[in-house]
C-alpha cells in the first residue's frame, strides 16, 4: 500500500470511527484491503493519528453466558439455524478462522466470529450495534465477516453441486412426485439483491430497470429448494440474457449426456426461448387447449420451487432481503455464495426454515428472447417437439 493511499484510508477511517453514522465506509475500507497485513497496518496508523481510542459501552459475556442459555428455538431465531447445525459449520470452518494473523494481537475465538457473522447476516442490525452485543471492535467485526465469508466460500464446491448420476435421478424423481412434470433436473430463475450505491465511476451501471442499485443472482434449485447452481457478481443493469450466457449453463447444455441425462431439462418461465434442455410454458393467447393448460399447470408447480427457494434464502438471511452493506463490489459475489452455502447446509441437515406466510420473490426483469444466445431455429423446433410430447404424456398420466 503506498503512503498516499494509506493516508487517505486512515483519514476516512478516522472520520468513520468518530461518526455516529452506520458502517458503510468502514466496511468498504476493510473489505477493499487485499491482505490482512494491509488491514493491520491501516489500523495501527489510524490509532497513531487519533490518539487514545474512545471506549464504547459493550455487553460483557454475551457469547459465554447468554447464548448458552438459549433454547434451540431461541438460538435459531437469532442465528437462523439450530445449535447442531451451527456446530457442524463450526467444525468445518473453525480451523480456518483460528489461523493466527501476522500481528501479535490475540485472535477472536472462531465460535465468536461465526456467531457474530451469522447475527449480522440474519438481521438488519448495524455493525456498531453488533459490536456492542458481542464485545468486539468494529474493525474486528468486519474482519470476522471477511474471514467467515472466505472460509465458507471454500465449501461451495461441496455443498452447491450440479446433480449427476444417481443424484440426478433423485432430483428428477422429486419433481415428478410433487408436480407430475417429468425429466426436471432443476428450476431456474433470477433475482436482484439490493446493494449500496458503489463509490466508483461506474456506479450508474449497477442501477437495474427498477432504478435501484443491485447485483443479479441466477440460481437453479431442486424441488426441495437446494441450490445446485448460483451465479452472481454482475452489475444490476446487465441484461438477464447476458448473465445467463456468461454462466456455466450454456456449457452444460452443450454436453447434455453429462448434465442433462435421460433427456432431462430445466423449467423456467415463458420469457426464455424453448430449447431441448429448457422447458417453458405455452404462451396463453386465450386459446390454449385443455392439454396445454394442464402442461402449464404442471410446469408451474415444478417451477415455483425456485421462487420458494429465493423466499426462504432471503428470509433466513435477512441482510440480503434488506440491502447488502458492502460498497466494494469484488466482495459481494463471495458474500452471496456464502449465504447460499449456508442455505444448502441447513436444508441438507433438515434444519428447515418456514416462512410465516407464503412469499413469492421474483423481481427479475423479463428476458427478451431475441437476446438469448441459445435461441436458434433448430433448437426451437426440437424443444417444441419435446414439449408437445411431454404435454401428451401428462394427459395420459392424468387420465389414468
Amino acid at each position: 500500500m503506498n503512503e498516499n493511499r494509506a493516508f487517505a484510508i486512515v483519514s476516512a477511517l478516522q472520520e468513520t470511527l468518530d461518526s455516529s453514522s452506520d458502517d458503510e465506509e468502514l466496511i468498504s475500507l476493510i473489505f477493499s484491503s487485499s491482505s490482512s497485513e494491509e488491514t493491520d497496518g491501516v489500523e495501527v496508523y489510524a490509532v497513531q493519528r487519533r490518539g487514545p481510542m474512545q471506549k464504547r459501552p459493550r455487553i460483557e459475556e454475551f457469547v459465554e453466558r447468554t447464548v448458552p442459555g438459549f433454547s434451540s428455538e431461541e438460538f435459531k431465531s437469532h442465528f437462523r439455524m439450530l445449535p447442531e447445525t451451527f456446530e457442524f459449520v463450526l467444525g468445518h470452518v473453525g480451523p480456518l478462522l483460528s489461523t493466527a494473523g501476522p500481528s501479535s494481537r490475540p485472535q477472536t475465538p472462531a465460535k465468536t466470529q461465526l456467531l457474530l457473522v451469522f447475527w449480522l447476516m440474519a438481521t438488519p442490525d448495524s455493525y456498531r450495534s453488533a459490536c456492542t452485543k458481542f464485545n468486539v471492535g468494529k474493525a474486528t467485526c468486519v474482519r470476522s465477516m471477511r474471514r467467515v465469508c472466505r472460509a465458507l466460500h471454500t465449501l461451495a464446491p461441496r455443498f452447491i453441486r450440479w446433480p449427476e448420476g444417481q443424484r440426478a435421478q433423485e432430483v428428477i424423481g422429486e419433481f415428478v412426485r410433487a408436480s407430475a412434470f417429468p425429466g426436471v433436473i432443476g428450476a431456474i430463475d433470477g433475482t436482484h439483491i439490493e446493494i449500496n450505491k458503489p463509490k466508483d465511476d461506474e456506479h450508474n451501471a449497477y442501477c437495474n430497470r427498477k432504478g435501484y442499485p443491485s447485483v443479479p443472482v441466477q440460481s437453479i434449485c431442486t424441488y426441495k429448494l437446494v441450490f445446485t447452481s448460483v451465479y452472481a457478481g454482475h452489475a444490476g443493469s446487465v441484461h438477464d440474457a447476458r448473465v445467463f450466457s456468461l454462466s456455466r449453463i450454456p456449457d452444460y447444455m452443450a454436453d447434455p449426456a453429462r448434465y442433462f441425462p435421460n433427456d432431462s431439462h430445466l423449467v423456467i418461465d415463458s420469457a426464455y426461448p424453448i430449447h431441448p434442455c429448457i422447458m417453458v410454458p405455452y404462451k396463453d393467447n386465450g386459446h390454449l387447449t385443455s392439454l396445454q393448460k394442464n402442461y402449464n399447470f404442471c410446469l408451474s408447480s415444478a417451477r415455483t420451487s425456485i421462487e420458494r427457494a429465493f423466499g426462504v434464502w432471503k428470509n433466513r438471511w435477512r441482510r440480503i432481503l434488506v440491502r447488502l452493506p458492502m460498497v466494494t463490489m469484488e466482495q459481494i459475489p463471495e458474500y452471496l455464495l456464502t449465504v447460499a452455502v449456508l442455505h444448502n447446509i441447513c436444508i441438507q441437515r433438515d434444519d428447515l426454515f418456514v416462512l410465516s406466510e407464503p412469499q413469492i420473490i421474483n423481481d427479475t426483469p423479463l428476458v427478451q428472447q431475441r437476446d438469448m444466445l441459445i435461441d436458434d431455429a433448430s433448437r426451437r423446433a426440437a424443444g417444441s417437439a419435446k414439449r408437445d410430447r411431454i404435454m401428451n404424456e401428462l394427459s395420459v398420466r392424468n387420465i389414468q
